[in-house]
């Protein structure tokens, strides 16, 4: 594909002005349009087709890069920030002597090499001395550990092409012989097998098993965890759900969890790989990528109306389509946002808001986003003045109550010299820390996240990541090395009756699947895009986030019947040499026969 944006943007430019002519404009509610306070038309090339973006998170900016680069005069309402989960943010009052302030996130970014689509994007997004972009910012983390209360953690090496593995001593050696021999003899040999075929199972299972009856299997059931050894519980049952996918062993969807499971077998395989198993960015996000893509899409003509809020996509029912988007702007005024089209990339429990009653019934998948859940996964990160010893890469702390994941930044941010760039001068690194479980009491206090005020919620964390390292003989982690803290600021009332979470992450019960709604909607100037989309990767990630506004974008040109070129939507890699099983298995499905390896 073409990535020389002048020749691209002209071409496109020209293709686009064929889906129609029409103005972006907001008119204040009740007011004469002379009295309206309405902010400058969209740029872009004249008589191009507008589109309202709502929401300005992975989706969003998604959606308006394709957009802009096919000619289309894009404006995105974002109502906090850009970037939205994604971004990383600056700690008020923090900066010191001319540094930065400390960065600090909703929750550490995770970009492994399964992903197709979101790194495609970042290849296009112009970065001073990157020829891939963005996407050179990102680096492989060597290793990465399950790190146990009471016994030696188990680090495992993520080797890849031109890793060099660095330097062993002797104690570090016996710890992961002590880990390795100590995890195998843990997990009996007999539920090694079985857990060995359960995953066969899925791995040959046709389509249809895996949409209908896998849909509908706990990750949990599908294990047989209740009559399973407290580590396989652990590590492969909860360890793989609640750290990974964010939702409980219990509940989670078999296709869900298996499915990524699936992906990240073949990762680490080396098939239909972008990249390393695992990647992280090389700065604070927001530094590495959400401004250099908020600057190039401003270039390409994206105009951005930032604190907007929208409050309702109003359906002309006569007109059978939306006719405008009632979005309040940062003084508490209220606008009528009209365009030709409406991108709405707003998360799922924020979107559903906006639906009223006659655009629900002028697409019933709409009315089925209810049933979409979301659960709380927030970051919190710790600031450190001198270097913890922990690992070079991201810790899942699977004895851990909260279901704590950890990484530590600084060490991957060659770029920076953390003492020198940021805070006031004392602090060397950013220990930043992601809470999955908020509902099941702490080691501390006694009390969920969700009952225990901001200070409290800190403490309890720093004492369960202690309990996860400072267990063997060492002190990893020191009080006194503890220079403050950042809980995300999305996390309200903590401590009362009602504690509330702007930033929720959409989980993945039994049944969801069959609820996720298509980025084409039924009003045909209407399109979905969210990491609650139905995509290829069956999960709440950015990739999905970002193939969801690919599929929103092609079904606008399809619609439109724009030349322009279709944004490329590539799916999770299938092994070809299981295809074969698949048909097998499929032609038993379809004879009500079990799965061929199924034991039970």
């Amino acid at each position: 594909m073409d990535r020389t944006g002048t020749s691209r943007r002209t071409l496109m430019a020209g293709a686009a002005a064929v889906t129609g002519a029409a103005v972006t404009a907001s008119v204040a509610a009740g007011a004469a349009p002379a009295a309206a306070a309405a902010p400058a038309a969209a740029a872009g090339p004249a008589g191009a087709a507008s589109v309202a973006v709502l929401g300005g998170g992975v989706a969003g900016l998604t959606a308006a890069h394709e957009l802009a680069e096919r000619g289309f005069r894009v404006t995105v309402h974002e109502r906090r920030a850009l970037g939205g989960k994604a971004r990383s943010m600056d700690v008020p009052d923090s900066a010191r002597g001319g540094r930065r302030p400390l960065p600090a996130e909703h929750g550490f970014r995770f970009i492994p090499g399964i992903y197709h689509n979101l790194p495609d994007t970042l290849r296009r997004i112009p970065f001073p001395g990157n020829a891939n972009g963005v996407w050179d910012n990102l680096v492989a983390p060597a290793e990465m550990s399950f790190a146990r209360s009471g016994r030696e953690d188990l680090r495992i090496p993520l080797p890849w092409p031109g890793h060099r593995p660095a330097e062993l001593t002797l104690d570090e050696i016996r710890r992961a012989l002590t880990a390795l021999l100590d995890t195998a003899g843990s997990i009996p040999l007999h539920e090694t097998a079985y857990f060995v075929n359960r995953f066969l199972v899925f791995l040959t299972s046709c389509d249809e098993r895996r949409d209908q009856v896998w849909e509908r299997t706990p990750w949990w059931e599908f294990l047989r965890a209740d009559r399973m050894s407290y580590d396989y519980q652990r590590i492969l049952a909860v360890g793989l759900t609640r750290n990974i996918v964010a939702t409980k062993a219990e509940e989670a969807s078999t296709r869900t969890v298996a499915t990524l499971l699936e992906a990240f077998a073949f990762n680490a395989l080396g098939r239909g790989a972008d990249g390393p198993l695992d990647r992280i960015l090389n700065l604070p996000t927001n530094e590495a990528w959400i401004d250099p893509w908020v600057d190039h899409l401003t270039g390409l003509g994206v105009e951005f109306r930032i604190g907007w809020t929208v409050r309702e996509l109003a359906y002309d029912s006569g007109a059978r389509r939306i006719g405008a988007a009632v979005v309040e702007d940062p003084q508490g005024a209220t606008h009528r946002v009209i365009a030709d089209h409406y991108v709405c990339a707003m998360p799922v429990e924020h979107a559903r808001r906006t639906w009223g009653a006659a655009l629900r019934a002028a697409d019933p998948q709409l009315a089925r986003c209810d049933r979409l859940e979301t659960d709380w996964m927030t970051g919190i990160q710790f600031y450190l003045t001198e270097r913890a010893p922990l690992l070079a890469g991201h810790a899942n702390c699977i004895d851990s109550p909260w279901s704590l994941t950890a990484i530590q930044q600084a060490r991957h941010w060659p770029a920076r010299d953390f003492a020198a760039d940021y805070g006031d001068g004392a602090v060397v690194d950013c220990l930043s820390v992601d809470i999955s479980e908020w509902d099941r009491p702490g080691i501390l206090y006694g009390k969920t996240a969700k009952q225990c005020t901001r200070a409290e919620v800190a403490r309890e964390v720093w004492a369960q990541l202690k309990a996860a390292f400072n267990d063997t003989g060492r002190t990893v982690l020191k009080d006194g090395a503890l220079h403050s803290w950042f809980l995300d600021p999305g996390v309200d009332g903590l401590g009362t009756p009602n504690p509330t979470n702007e930033d929720q992450l959409l989980i993945h019960p039994v049944g969801t699947f069959h609820n996720r709604p298509r980025a084409a909607t039924a009003v045909p100037n209407l399109y979905l895009a969210g990491d609650y989309v139905a995509v290829d990767i069956d999960l709440a990630t950015m990739e999905g986030a970002n193939a969801s506004a690919r599929q929103a974008v092609n079904a606008l040109l399809d619609r439109t019947g724009s030349a322009a070129a279709r944004c490329a939507v590539r799916p999770l890699f299938r092994a070809p040499e299981l295809e074969g099983l698949k048909r097998h298995d499929r032609f038993r499905y379809r004879l009500g026969l079990p799965h061929a390896l199924d034991v039970g």
